[in-house]
């Protein structure tokens, strides 16, 4: 089967693989606290997407060339997606932070409206997502991993 000799494909998923893991210990080091739903979130150091997108270009340039047609297409689609992880993701998780301490003020003036304490604490605490895109740094530091990550599972393999 052609698809388990992907280098491309198994390049990209790896490095997503790693960059998702590599996040709990450098979360650690800066907090002194385990997260392990970091394995599984969007956002933090460093990008998974930067990770995939520059290990899948980096891939399809040591497979086919960097004067190739493939390579053109998955470094601009590297390009698109680190611009939006550092850009509109970014500015979302920045919304979404100002709207949970509206709704946390809120919460506080409607604690005492009549029938607020009876609600169920679910319906209470809706918050919106706030880690959901890159610093740049965690954009280039993402890039990084997946160019170095290719590199030497392309030497090693």
């Amino acid at each position: 089967m052609e698809l388990l000799t992907n280098f491309p494909l198994w390049a990209s998923l790896a490095a997503i693989f790693f960059a998702q893991f590599v996040k709990v210990p450098i979360q650690y080091i800066a907090t002194r606290k385990i997260d392990w739903s970091l394995l599984t979130s969007t956002g933090g150091m460093p990008s998974s997407h930067s990770a995939a997108v520059t290990a899948l270009s980096t891939g399809v340039a040591l497979e086919t060339g960097f004067d190739s047609a493939v390579f053109a297409v998955s470094a601009v689609f590297a390009i698109i997606t680190m611009f939006d992880a550092s850009g509109v993701r970014r500015q979302a998780g920045e919304q979404a932070i100002v709207l949970n301490q509206l709704v946390a003020d809120f919460g506080r003036f409607a604690q005492e409206a009549k029938g607020w304490q009876h609600k169920p604490e679910k319906e209470k605490q809706k918050e919106l997502k706030e880690l959901l895109g890159h610093k740049p740094i965690e954009v280039f530091f993402g890039g990084l991993t997946g160019i170095l990550l290719t590199l030497v599972l392309h030497y090693l393999l």
